[in-house]
Parts: C-alpha cells; structure tokens; sequence
C-alpha cells in the first residue's frame, strides 16, 4: 500500500465532519428564530426556513451515510493490511498513525520515543520497501 491509500480513511473522516458542520449550520438556518418588532405592518409573504433548507440538509445526510459506509469499507481494509505486518513496531506506527491519526510526535511518545523522527523514518524506510 502507499501512502496516499494508507492516508484516505483520513481523508474520508475529514469529509465527514465537513458535511456534518454543514449540516449543522443548515440546521440552525432552519431553525433560526429572530423576533422583528417593529410597529410596522408586513407582507404576507410565508417564510418556509425548514422548508427551505430541508432539501439540501437531506441530501447532505445521504451524502454523509455514504461516506461514513466508506469510511468503515476503508477501515476494515485498512486493518486487515495492518494486521499482516509482521514488524510489531511498524504495525504499531501504522494504526497510530493511519487509524487513529496520530501525528509524528505523539506516535513517538506512544512507542516510547522522545525524537518524532524516529517513526516517521522506520514508516518512510517500510514504504519504501513495499
């Protein structure tokens, strides 16, 4: 695998909390309240915010169910190439860093290293060899 191929779950989960942030402001377009107290008479016209935005926060929620059914086809992939490492060490970086997305510093405190550089080159030389 590449890097790039190890790198889309984290890809895929970036996207997720895209469309959920928006779908969260869509969520609140629709459901804004703001009172006008004004004294002066209005048109009759009708204001549909839910309505209006109801679609797209529809059509965001589809979008967002078939991404998060990718992220899991990619996750089980992603594990299943894992767990055929043989290098424990290098099994270790590789969920930290492409499963939980860990940067290069916290994977080396997790391993027991103090330069984040040591990872990143037994990831780089492990790559390379693939």
């Amino acid at each position: 695998m590449t890097q790039k191929e190890l790198s889309q779950l984290n890809y895929l989960r970036q996207e997720i909390l895209e469309i959920q942030g928006r779908i969260r402001v869509l969520e609140a377009l629709a459901t804004k309240c703001t009172a006008q107290i004004s004294g002066m008479p209005r048109p009759q016209a009708i204001n549909d915010k839910i309505g209006k935005y109801s679609a797209q926060i529809a059509d965001l929620k589809a979008e967002l169910e078939i991404k998060a059914y990718r992220c899991y086809r990619e996750f089980l992939k992603l594990n299943r190439y894992i767990e055929k490492v043989e290098d424990r060490q290098i099994r270790t970086i590789l969920a930290l860093r492409y499963i939980q997305g860990l940067t290069w510093r916290q994977i080396a405190h997790k391993i027991g290293k103090n330069d984040e550089q040591y990872p990143r080159k037994k990831h780089n030389a492990f790559l390379g060899k693939n």
